[in-house]
This record gives C-alpha cells, structure tokens and sequence, in this order.
C-alpha cells in the first residue's frame, strides 16, 4: 500500500476547509466576546439580608456593566416590600423578570444569573419585654416618684417585647395626664426610628404609696361625737382605700358621724360631719359687710346647719329670707 502523498491535491482542499472552519469559529468568538462585553450582567443572590422597608433589585442582586446609568436605574429597581424586622419572605425569578419588564428593561441587553429562589430577610434590633420595663421603671423613679419615700414601683406588666428595625432608636415614656400615681396606671413608650413613630407600647404599672390613714378602733352609733378613743391611725396603700379618705385625726375630732359606722372603718369625708350649731326656729344675728361697712339684724332660722353650711333665714324687720354661712351657734353672715 502506497503511503498517503501530502502533495496529493485532495488533501490540499481539506486541510483548507479545516484552516477555514477554525478561523470562522475564532471570528465568531471575537464578536460573541465584544458582543457580551457591552451587556450588563444581573447577579441575583440566593440570601440577602436588607435594612430597607422595600426591596430593590440593587438590594439582592451584584450589577456589573459599561453603562453606568443602566446599573444606576437597575439597581433603583423595585421588586417588593421588604418583610417585618427579624422575618424573610421568599422571591422567585419570574418576579424579578416582571418586575424588569414592568420597567421596559430588554431582557436580551442582560446576561441574568438567577437562582431558582431568593431569601430577603430584615435586619433588626431586639428589644425585650424586660428592657421596656426597665425604661418605664427608670422613667417613673427620675421624674414622678423621685423624693417620695412612701411611693414605690409593685409591678410592671407590658405585653410583648419588640423588633425594631436597624436606625436611630429613640423612646419616651407617657404618663396619662390627670392621673394619680397611685395603684394600676397605665403608661405607654414609644418608639421612634430615624425620628419617626415605629411603635407605640402599653404597659401596666402598679405604684404602691403609703399613707396614714384614720379608722375607727369600734363600732360607731348615728351621730356620735367622735372622739380620740373612737379612732387609730394606721399605714396602707393609698390605691386600696377610697380617694376621700382621712389622713389626719384632727379633721374628724369634734365632728359626728353621719350614719352608723363599723369598727375597723377607713373614715371618709361622707361618714362624718361637724355637729348642727343652729336648728330650725332658733333666733340668729345676721351680719351683713360690704365695702368697711357692717349690717346687722335679727333673724331666725329656717333649717338647721353645723359650722359653714349656707341655709336660709328669715329677716325679722324685712320678712324676706336670706341665705348665710353659720359662723357659730348665734350667728350667720351673708356672702356677697
């Protein structure tokens, strides 16, 4: 067998069309490469933790091309809202795609690497039930209990804690306006981020202050002049006991009871009274002062009263009924 002659004219034609097809090949990879070199790329990744309220393309994805405002205007893209802080939410490709189109984005000037789903999550900062109740409990103590020795914090209760998101956190502590710092007050904080309103918190506070309040040491018959045998002083919460209570026994001696009262009875305002000094039909000096100048006539009295009740009486010369203050047991002095 003759060895193959590398001569032959055969040969020549092949190793041409070869020669021609390596060089196509190399021509087309030139102009593939300078081709792609002028698209952006769009590298979507698989998780991304955010700060932002909404997710941008910019957010989640590595952009990289020539054209500086096309990367500009993909990454300012949206594709949703971001979720709650501390949550992630799922995003799929065919929203990205969408989301492109939606903002008249030619696909084909992208080489778009996308992965079969994205995580976005929310960066935030942890901010405890414990943590809420040492600001109320350190607000209260500064501001409204401070210097009040017989006043102090029982309880707080706040119903849950709170993720905020990353930013600047202020807070501030709310007292009700008007209200007694005493038993269950209602306080709330608030929370701000970047200067705004995020989250507004109720708590529970039970503030317990102690006072000396007066009781009676037995019981009490109707209109029974109270004297210091009658009563005791003793120390409880201000918040278990009616607002108008008594806390010192000098405003109760010399008064009477109203009504029959049981031993160990916190006294209030409404249980006892000063005793009448006038009654119905007794004859009374009425004063009358206006201006330096004193009036005054006899009259008598329509209905009893105790010291400072205004009841009416009846001048003797004038007939006409009068109403003044009972200054003592014979007399009483109009008011102008």
């Amino acid at each position: 067998m003759k060895p193959i002659n590398s001569g032959y004219p055969g040969c020549r034609h092949l190793y041409c069309f070869i020669a021609g097809l390596v060089a196509f090949a190399l021509l087309s990879a030139t102009v593939c490469n300078i081709y792609a070199s002028d698209l952006t790329r769009v590298h979507v990744l698989g998780n991304v933790q955010i700060d932002e309220e909404t997710i941008r393309l910019g957010h989640i994805a590595k952009i990289e091309g020539n054209d500086p405002q096309m990367t500009q205007r993909l990454s300012g893209i949206v594709v949703g809202r971001a979720p709650l802080p501390g949550h992630s939410r799922k995003l799929d490709g065919a929203r990205i795609k969408t989301r492109l189109k939606q903002n008249r984005i030619d696909l084909t000037q992208l080489v778009l690497d996308l992965p079969p789903s994205i995580t976005v999550s929310r960066s935030f900062i942890d901010v405890s039930q414990e943590k809420i109740k040492e600001l109320v409990s350190d607000h209260i103590s500064a501001n409204l209990l401070s210097g009040n020795s017989n006043a102090s914090i029982k309880s707080i209760q706040v119903s849950e804690g709170l993720r905020l998101p990353n930013g600047r956190i202020t807070y501030k502590v709310r007292a009700p306006r008007g209200r007694d710092m005493v038993g269950q007050v209602p306080f709330s904080v608030n929370f701000d981020v970047n200067g705004k309103l995020y989250k507004r918190i109720w708590t529970t506070v039970t503030i317990e202050v102690l006072a000396k309040v007066v009781i009676t040491k037995k019981p009490l018959g109707r209109h029974k002049p109270i004297t210091e045998d009658d009563i005791m002083v003793l120390e409880m919460d201000l918040a278990k006991v009616p607002s108008d209570v008594i806390t010192d026994p000098e405003v109760v001696l010399g008064k009477r009871t109203r009504r029959a009262i049981g031993s160990k009875t916190v006294l209030r305002a409404n249980l006892v009274e000063f005793p009448p000094l006038v009654k119905r039909g007794d004859v009374v000096v009425i004063v009358a002062e206006t201006n330096g100048l004193k009036i005054t006539a006899l009259g008598h009295v329509k209905k009893k009263g105790a010291l400072g009740d205004r009841i009416p009486v009846v001048n003797f010369e004038s007939k006409k009924v009068l109403y003044a203050r009972v200054m003592d047991s014979n007399t009483v002095k109009i008011d102008f």
